[in-house]
């Protein structure tokens, strides 16, 4: 029996696809043999290189510009992918903004309000905008891109943690409902990554090295991630008929 992962006709869409993680997980995604539908807001560059890098592996790729926390804006995407490709038969949730360090009792109502309807609006709104493809098509999967920090919570990081909460509900809710359609949801738990946001922060000096002593006492893995561990773990959650409604904690054993 072959271990090698396995895709039926059509697309993963890839929500947040120019992001220092969301790139590699599309890339993981052409590589394990499923064309790609890059989602993106403002970076073209990174999503027109994403895409080149998924189809000199042999797949289709196509750019999809849109802004998640607008329906009509992520119904109209969908809709390309679905002219493009014939099918969706997975959704990744990787989009996000770069999430401010803050302690909750500091936290502005603005950045609150921006994390939630990104964060929270954003991927209800994917989800309202893929499901009925999904269910057509005769089943697929949610794979959304979580935080370690539900497992364990780290201080300042509610702007990341607490609107992923959120979304790891719904991805419970999509499970339950969802299953005999065929339609599976499961979440990875992402811990640190050398990607993205986490290098924009440390290039700003808001993690120092008291903050990385302090993290990496609670990983038994004694280093950073790759968000290339982040994509198999995806392409594992997408090509596995028979796991639904979990979360993969994907962050070297942080706060166990």
């Amino acid at each position: 029996m072959s271990s090698s992962p396995s895709f039926p006709p059509g697309a993963t869409v890839v929500f947040g696809g120019s992001g220092g993680i969301g790139q590699e997980v599309a890339k993981c995604f052409g590589a394990a043999g499923s064309d790609v539908a890059v989602m993106y807001r403002s970076k073209r560059e990174v999503a027109e290189r994403v895409a080149g890098h998924v189809r000199a592996s042999g797949r289709n790729a196509t750019l999809h510009a849109l802004d998640v926390t607008e329906p009509a804006q992520v119904d109209s995407a969908v809709a390309e992918v679905m002219a493009g490709h014939g099918r969706i038969h997975t959704v990744v949730w990787g989009a996000g903004p770069v999430v401010e360090q803050v302690h909750i009792a500091d936290t502005p109502h603005a950045l609150w309000k921006r994390s939630i309807d990104i964060e929270v609006h954003g991927f209800f709104n994917a989800v309202k905008a893929t499901l009925p493809h999904l269910r057509a098509g005769g089943g697929g999967s949610y794979v959304h891109l979580g935080s370690a920090g539900h497992a364990w919570w780290p201080a300042k990081d509610g702007l990341s943690v607490a609107p992923k909460a959120a979304n790891e509900a719904l991805v419970q809710g999509i499970a339950k409902e969802e299953g005999r359609h065929n339609v599976r949801a499961n979440s990875i738990l992402v811990g640190v990554i050398e990607a993205g946001m986490f290098l924009e922060l440390l290039e700003r000096g808001v993690f120092d090295e008291a903050w990385t002593a302090k993290v990496q006492e609670l990983l038994p893995i004694k280093r950073w991630g790759k968000p290339e561990e982040i994509g198999s773990a995806a392409v594992f959650l997408a090509t596995n008929g028979y796991v639904t409604g979990q979360r993969l904690n994907v962050s070297g054993g942080f706060g166990i």
